[in-house]
């Protein structure tokens, strides 16, 4: 079979009606160019939810002061006094799931550079929080373990910090004052953006916690302790066996609430995950929709065209041609119609993909394996919608057909 004169001849016949073939590529084309912008902003969506994921922290593992019922009042978050040093460096000893902690100590506090001031939260911690915590240093350098024994008056500013009180000025080596502290800046932070719950995660200062404990807060006690866990899937073990720890630890009858919180912000941004897979699932499902319409606006073309053609069908029989031949002929239309109808729908996919994200301002992931799955669902789609018009052009009696007015 001579599969180039077959598609040369498909591609005659459908010249033959031009705006019929053109009306019926375009079903092909929305679908195609539909499914591939939904993965792509699919993909886009997940890829913004997992980059939340991962600025939560290494395998991070929260735990926060918590609140006590006090003749019936309850003193709400941070409203116990029982988290101290002591809590973490057990924690970290005890615990063989828990890799690394760091004490942290926060609030909110005003800051001074030249004319410039600005109302920012600060977080006293160790080194180590740079780790769990996944924060880069952009320029400078941390604070070390030493600065941490000696209360040392230094610190490290986000990129919101930054750009309000400096500009573009080089802030490393500069001086601020953080309350009435002078603090020396010795290193910025990368940016991270907005968190799960929309705060401006760059609009903060980090300091060694003994400067923060001694100097700004004058509190012996923590608000939280922030821990690394040795791998994703024991957060959760290890929060238990923290809780099991602290109660121990704080002296907490059976009966008696803790006096302390383990959270799990990554069990929000996982829902959020799954919420937006099978969003796009549905979206791909719905999207797809078109693709069946397009097939049957290509079975009901096709099947117009072997009543139109049923003289030409006929005459062919008469000289010769077999019933596969006659299948071909009409089956290879139709695969040139879903074909086009592919190519320009791939086309139109990606360049509509690229400008959605250029509006949206989203790091479109174009997917391969969207556009290939396309492709080929779309000469699926002609075969399947284009078989019984063949079926049905090969099976004429060609006497009949000769007839045919």
């Amino acid at each position: 079979m001579n599969y180039a004169a077959l598609f040369q001849s498909a591609l005659v016949a459908l010249l033959r009606n031009k705006m019929r073939s053109v009306l019926t590529v375009l079903g092909i084309t929305i679908g195609i160019a539909a499914v591939i912008c939904v993965v792509a902003i699919g993909k886009a969506g997940q890829a913004r939810v997992e980059q939340q994921l991962n600025n939560l922290g290494d395998n991070f593992v929260w735990i926060e002061a918590g609140g006590r019922a006090v003749n019936g009042v309850r003193t709400g978050t941070h409203g116990t006094k029982t988290l101290v040093l002591a809590d973490g460096i057990a924690i970290k000893n005890q615990i063989p799931l828990i890799k690394s902690q760091s004490p942290n100590v926060d609030g909110s506090i005003q800051i001074i550079y030249a004319n410039q001031n600005w109302f920012t939260g600060f977080r006293g911690v160790a080194p180590e929080y740079f780790d769990i915590k996944r924060w880069i240093i952009d320029q400078g350098a941390a604070f070390s373990q030493d600065d941490v024994d000696r209360a040392a008056d230094v610190c490290v500013i986000g990129r919101t910090v930054r750009d309000t009180l400096f500009g573009v000025e080089d802030p490393i080596g500069k001086v601020m004052r953080v309350k009435d502290l002078p603090c020396k800046i010795v290193g910025t932070l990368q940016p991270k953006g907005l968190s799960v719950s929309g705060q401006d995660q760059d609009d903060t200062i980090l300091m060694p916690y003994t400067t923060a404990m001694k100097k700004i807060k004058g509190a012996p006690w923590l608000d939280d302790i922030l821990c690394s866990a040795v791998s994703p899937e024991a957060v959760k073990i290890a929060g238990q066996e923290a809780a099991a720890l602290l109660r121990d630890r704080h002296h907490l009858r059976p009966e008696e609430e803790d006096d302390f919180n383990i959270r799990n912000p990554e069990d929000i941004i996982q829902a959020q995950l799954e919420a937006s897979k099978t969003l796009t699932i549905l979206l791909i499902a719905i999207a797809s929709i078109s693709l069946i319409v397009g097939g049957i606006g290509i079975m009901n073309v096709m099947l117009v065209s072997v009543t139109e053609r049923t003289r030409e069908i006929g005459v062919r029989v008469a000289v010769g041609a077999t019933e596969e031949a006659i299948q071909l002929q009409f089956l290879g239309e139709s695969v040139m119609l879903s074909l086009v109808g592919g190519g320009a729908g791939v086309v139109f996919g990606v360049v509509g993909s690229y400008l959605i994200g250029r509006t949206l301002q989203w790091p479109m992931q174009m997917s391969v394996e969207a556009v290939i799955v396309a492709a080929l669902f779309s000469v699926a789609v002609g075969v399947f919608f284009g078989y019984y018009p063949a079926r049905k052009a090969s099976l004429l009696d060609p006497i009949e057909a000769l007839r045919y007015e």
